[in-house]
């Protein structure tokens, strides 16, 4: 299981625009939940559906039901803080 700080760290690069650095850590802590959710949202914003969908599926989530990337973020975001 991943660590909150480096949750909070993955999800802070992604939303910083570092998508390199956050999908690193994304698949460092692969099978972690909320790291897969980031995996998948990575991928939306990379412009690769299918592997997205891919992640979207490990984690019960749907693709569509944030059609904004950054939105989703803000929500992961706060997922991760609701686990300290």
């Amino acid at each position: 299981m991943a660590s909150h700080e480096e949750l909070i760290k993955a999800v802070d690069l992604a939303q910083a625009g570092d998508w390199e650095g956050a999908h690193a850590m994304a698949q460092r802590m692969e099978g972690d939940a909320i790291a897969d959710w980031l995996h998948a949202i990575l991928h939306k914003i990379e412009g690769d559906p299918s592997n997205a969908r891919y992640w979207y599926a490990r984690v019960f989530q749907a693709y569509e039901d944030f059609p904004d990337p950054q939105a989703e973020l803000a929500a992961l975001r706060a997922s991760v803080d609701r686990l300290k």
